[in-house]
């Protein structure tokens, strides 16, 4: 049985979810070789992923290890130059989202993918996920009438890397968390974003305050479509009490929900009259099934050469937003794009 082979770029938290995927739950694929700019990662993660091939640099994988794909897990800002190299090399990419950090980038990219016949894949794991998938027929068979609103939270739990705060090399909590937020909800309802309005703050985290000016850990975002659907992001990034994600849709003719507060459906009654129920912590146990559910389906797309479901143009897509909603904060005013 053929096997496609990955290099690993980044053997972070985000790269290491989809190369155990590639590694240890999908038969069709392995892990091959893992680069990281720090050097000991690399190894560690190596180890791990039963592999003898570990490098501080892109480079030299491209030279001294054999594979078909990569998996990208690097911060947003190596990106572009990773999709890049892949893709003159005639490497196959799997990348974490954010796709960039502008749009010029974004069309390089682009432009390199088409140019070499690569299939390209973007993480957004919520179109893998049983319950967003669900909500998607639903809303297609016309459960709920026509969309005419939908709210999107995004929180994450934990305090983020301090390159996260230099907007320059991340675009913020709406690129890093947000993103998804942005895009499920553009395949949800079936629509392109058309206006955006945002505010944000930094809440949370002072010591951000000087050296980032520009930093914020908190976001309100009003969108409108040109489908004429309305849209709400609300993110935050570190929300601390856990990993939420909500999304609600006003039909017509009625409203749909989607995703919990609660990691399991377990719930305690006690003698004090409490209800105790524990909250989701990680995306990585929340969306686990998802994470596989798309990594299988990108190295199904190289064996029987079709494209994958979620590619550049949707990764765009979500830069574009991104970008408009930070001009949006900054200005204070609504944005067309």
């Amino acid at each position: 049985m053929k096997k496609v082979k990955f290099c690993l770029i980044g053997a972070g938290r985000a790269g290491m979810v989809n190369a155990r995927n590639f590694e240890f739950n999908i038969a069709e694929s392995e892990v091959v070789a893992v680069v990281d700019s720090n050097l000991e990662a690399a190894r560690k993660a190596a180890e791990e992923l039963n592999t003898n091939d570990y490098y501080g640099s892109f480079d030299e994988a491209l030279i001294k290890s054999d594979f078909d794909a990569v998996c990208i897990g690097a911060p947003t800002f190596v990106h572009c130059e990773a999709v890049v190299k892949a893709a003159e090399a005639g490497k196959h990419i799997y990348s974490e989202k954010p796709l960039s950090i502008s749009l010029e980038e974004a069309d390089k990219m682009e432009r390199v993918i088409r140019k070499n016949k690569v299939k390209f894949q973007i993480d957004f794991m919520r179109r893998f996920d049983k319950n967003f998938l669900r909500a998607k027929k639903l809303i297609e068979d016309g459960a709920i009438g026509t969309p005419i609103l939908i709210k999107s939270v995004g929180r994450g739990p934990g305090l983020p890397p301090e390159w996260y705060a230099d907007l320059k090399k991340s675009n913020g909590l709406l690129a890093e968390v947000n993103s998804h937020d942005f895009d499920s909800m553009r395949w949800l309802i079936g629509g392109n974003f058309k206006q955006v309005y945002a505010l944000a703050d930094n809440f949370k985290l002072p010591q951000y305050k000087e050296k980032y000016p520009d930093f914020y850990d908190t976001a309100a975002v009003i969108l409108k479509f040109e489908n004429g659907v309305l849209g709400v992001v609300d993110g935050c990034c570190p929300a601390t009490y856990g990993y939420d994600v909500r999304v609600e849709i006003l039909g017509t003719e009625g409203m749909l929900q989607i995703g919990s507060k609660q990691a399991y459906s377990v719930m305690v009654w006690n003698k004090d009259k409490n209800l105790i129920s524990e909250g989701n912590q990680s995306w990585k146990t929340l969306f686990k099934d998802a994470y596989e559910e798309g990594a299988r389906h990108f190295v199904n797309c190289i064996l029987i050469n079709s494209e994958p479901k979620v590619g550049i143009i949707d990764g765009k897509k979500a830069v574009e937003i991104v970008i408009a909603a930070n001009k949006s904060i900054k200005s204070g005013k609504p944005i067309d794009l």
